[in-house]
């Protein structure tokens, strides 16, 4: 699949992923559904909400990041 930049408009994005190396992370970060609502502790809520993969690409010419919420994790 080659992608397009939306900024620049130029072909050949490069694939990668977005890192998470917070406290008890997975090693990525994944996209939550609904608004941000913190606990108690200040950490944000996650029981029971989708949480998704992130597919990050970066255009090799402006260095533009496209996100895409790719598959339930």
């Amino acid at each position: 699949m080659d992608l397009r930049c939306t900024h620049c408009g130029e072909e050949g994005l490069e694939p990668g992923f977005i890192m998470d190396s917070g406290e008890n992370s997975r090693g990525f970060a994944r996209w939550v559904e609904g608004a941000l609502e913190r606990g108690i502790f200040g950490g944000a809520k996650l029981m029971g909400r989708p949480k998704w993969e992130i597919d990050a690409y970066r255009c090799r010419y402006c260095h533009h990041l496209e996100l895409f919420a790719a598959r339930p994790s």
